[in-house]
């Protein structure tokens, strides 16, 4: 179960503060050029040229600059020159496991800022999911002056703007859930409900309309699920199913042109860290810390690779993807760890390398962002 709490340290440098004098000039420069004496397109190229660090910066000029750093446009243009930048955002718990705070690092493993502090109460049991290059962080449990309830509250964070804002509410509260994106749309299944009776229901969230419609609900309640995408069509897994003794095997796949499941089988059980890398998932199972599954959605076959030993033979990991490459995190403080990286295109017998890259503090969970 992840846990999520505010965090009270100043924001990063790069945050820009509101400007006084900028405040009273954007009313008036959304319907003028956006670089003058330049057409817009060679403008909008002009500003896809900045560095990334610089972007949050670049928001608070004029009203027109935001507007465009908050578009898929902006994606698309930095994308077809060839900009794109890969930063990991990682949520991480200090050493006394009071305090949670979500961090930046580069392809280098450098640490570029943290995260503002993230609206709302403290939150358990909550999903994570990237769509058009933003950062959703949905639902969950919290406990507010001694009463826990399950949240249906959607929070978005633009790394172009270094900003959180919060979405439309999902329309079941609901926490231990599946989610995922599949097809630039977000998918919530499963998990607990307000009253704590496990849920079947699943919902889809629709980025450019704010809006969360039920679809058709899963074959059984399922929580303590994860979720995934394959080829267009999204898979629920893992965790546990009101029809099975103990942990489930069971896939369910929901293809969202036919609207219909399907059940597979065979599919991991127990599962700590799961990550989506080609069109493979890679998974670590509670019952074999040192052994990487490996899942083909196209057959339903899966096999089993040793995970090397560094650092304590106990340590769970965490996992996250960069450079094309699988990276496990530790879970745990441990100070003899070396991240290792599995890169799953390398030749046979050289997959596995070990890496500097290490946030601070115990890693809970990591999505890669491109933009």
């Amino acid at each position: 179960m992840s846990f999520f709490t505010l965090n009270t340290q100043d924001d990063p440098p790069v945050h820009s503060e509101s400007n006084p004098v900028i405040d009273s000039r954007v009313a008036h420069d959304i319907d003028g050029p956006i670089l003058p004496g330049l057409p817009d397109d060679v403008a909008k190229y002009c500003l896809a040229l900045v560095p990334r660090r610089y972007l949050p910066a670049m928001g608070s000029v004029c009203k027109k600059w935001r507007s465009f750093l908050k578009s898929q446009e902006f994606i698309t243009v930095r994308k077809l020159a060839g900009l794109l930048e890969e930063w990991l955002y990682v949520l991480t718990m200090d050493s006394e496991g009071k305090e949670s705070h979500w961090v930046v690092l580069d392809r280098l493993g450098h640490e570029r800022q943290l995260l503002p502090p993230m609206p709302g109460p403290t939150m358990a049991g909550f999903g994570v999911a990237v769509v058009n290059e933003k950062l959703l962080v949905m639902a969950g449990y919290s406990v507010i002056d001694g009463t826990g309830t399950a949240s249906a509250d959607v929070y978005e964070y633009d790394c172009c703007l270094n900003s959180w804002s919060k979405l439309s509410s999902m329309r079941v509260a609901r926490y231990d859930f599946a989610c995922a994106e599949v097809n630039g749309k977000v998918y919530a299944a499963g998990g607990y409900g307000m009253d704590g009776d496990s849920l079947s229901s699943v919902e889809m969230y629709d980025p450019d309309s704010n809006t969360w419609t039920m679809i058709e609900s899963l074959r059984r309640p399922r929580w303590g699920c994860f979720a995934c995408g394959f080829d267009g069509k999204l898979y629920v897994m893992g965790g546990r199913s009101s029809f099975s003794i103990g942990n489930s095997r069971s896939v369910d796949v929901y293809n969202p042109e036919r609207h219909t499941w399907r059940e597979m089988k065979n599919g991991c059980v127990m599962v700590t860290a799961h990550a989506v890398l080609g069109k493979k998932l890679f998974c670590m199972e509670w019952k074999n810390q040192r052994r990487l599954a490996i899942f083909n959605p196209e057959d339903g076959s899966r096999k089993t690779v040793a995970v090397p030993m560094t650092g304590s033979s106990s340590i769970g990991f965490c996992f996250g993807i960069l450079g094309g490459k699988l990276v496990l995190f530790s879970v745990q403080d441990e100070p003899g760890y070396r991240t290792l990286l599995y890169d799953p295109s390398a030749s046979p017998g050289s997959e596995w390398c070990t890496s500097e890259i290490k946030p601070s503090g115990c890693c809970l969970c990591c999505v890669t962002i491109k933009s």
